[in-house]
């Protein structure tokens, strides 16, 4: 390491230290589907919730009994605990009386933020009746929600080009969004020049980082190449010869989660939300290093 190098580290770590009391973050989940999934679900929520996150969200898929699992995990968060949680929402599957029917049955069980999405097409050449535009539109024509967006750093999926991704999603904030959270990213620079495109076609709201700690790097590869999401060239080397050595890839991945939030708190970025795969381990490290502590 170069002396100029460590310099730059040590700026690091020093301005993380003066500034992490004004460092908001959240925290994601998903409806368990087995017992042993839900133990481990209410241990990971447990063990975060001391934290005091803004919010956290509980994400849900395509199908009813997907919808009522998501509504049972929001419902006793509230019930149990005192964090302010946010239901997933996508309107794929739901028409617009059914959709307005759930968004009332939200508000009047005290659900005042939701995740708006459009969600997965079943079936790829099926154009979709809705967008997530259209339901952050409804959404806000029942009630006075705070809604929380999508947003793609490298581009949707599905998008023809960048700039057609980028004024859908300032469709959604002028319908109504008071935030967007971003696809999980690896490629710090790809975020920040996001951001910067997303000020210049006035889009004013925080563009939340989403954090994805990796254990898995064969999965992650699986996953970003459905999702568009750029794996830099170092990053599989970090995780070469550790297929069976789960104990070192966790210290890899909370590493590699560390070094992100530390150069986008330098960059001036406040709110980070994490994606926890319902494993709390690795979510609460890199919170403890960015001076969250259980108040």
């Amino acid at each position: 390491m170069t002396y100029s190098h460590a310099r730059q580290v040590e700026s690091l770590n020093q301005s993380l230290s003066e500034i992490s009391s004004d460092i908001n973050v959240s925290f994601e989940f998903f409806p368990p589907n087995s017992p042993a999934m839900e133990t481990t679900l209410w241990n990971s929520i447990e063990r975060l919730a001391p934290l005091k996150p803004s919010f956290v969200s509980v994400t849900y898929g395509a199908g009813s009994g997907t919808r009522d699992r998501t509504h049972d995990v929001i419902k006793r968060i509230q019930k149990e605990t005192a964090l302010l949680a946010a239901p997933h929402l996508t309107c794929i599957d739901a028409g617009r009386e059914e959709l307005v029917q759930i968004a009332k049955d939200y508000w009047e069980s005290g659900v005042r933020h939701i995740v708006a999405l459009r969600g997965d097409l079943p079936d790829s050449s099926e154009k979709p009746s809705m967008y997530a535009a259209d339901l952050v539109e409804l959404l806000k024509s029942v009630a006075d929600f705070d809604i929380s967006v999508a947003a793609y750093p490298e581009g949707h999926p599905e998008a023809p080009n960048p700039q057609f991704d980028l004024l859908n999603l300032k469709r959604k904030v002028d319908a109504g969004a008071s935030r967007a959270i971003s696809q999980f990213f690896f490629d710090i620079e790809s975020y920040l020049r996001f951001r910067d495109r997303c000020v210049s076609v006035g889009i004013d709201v925080e563009i939340i980082p989403g954090i994805l700690p990796v254990t898995n790097y064969n999965t992650l590869k699986r996953f970003a190449g459905l999702t568009n999401v750029h794996v830099p060239s170092w990053m599989p080397k970090m995780y070469e010869g550790l297929e069976d050595d789960e104990t070192t890839r966790r210290l890899v991945g909370a590493n590699i989660a560390m070094e992100q939030v530390k150069v986008l708190q330098k960059e001036g970025v406040k709110d980070f939300h994490f994606y926890t795969l319902n494993r709390a381990e690795l979510t609460y490290a890199i919170c403890h290093t960015l001076g969250i502590r259980p108040k």
